[in-house]
């Protein structure tokens, strides 16, 4: 069966929970999240609910930004 949502990432365990760890995670569980989102906007065709959730898109593509912005300015210490 094809999964339509990716598996959220795994919480690294074995090393301390650093910036850059933490960063790298968010950013992945954003983009999980804006997968989520976009298959909800081509499933669903009401107007008001496509609105919403295309504003719920904007704003982890800003928030995923910035996370990349933020790891790439910690990789680069």
């Amino acid at each position: 069966m094809l999964k339509i949502v990716p598996d959220p990432p795994l919480l690294p365990t074995e090393s301390p929970f650093c910036l850059e760890d933490a960063l790298v995670y968010a950013s992945e569980h954003l983009t999980c999240a804006l997968a989520v989102t976009q298959q909800a906007v081509s499933l669903h065709p009401d107007l008001h609910g496509q609105a919403l959730v295309r504003a719920a898109v904007h704003e982890m593509e800003n928030a995923r930004s910035r996370v990349e912005q933020a790891l790439a300015c910690v990789q680069m210490q």
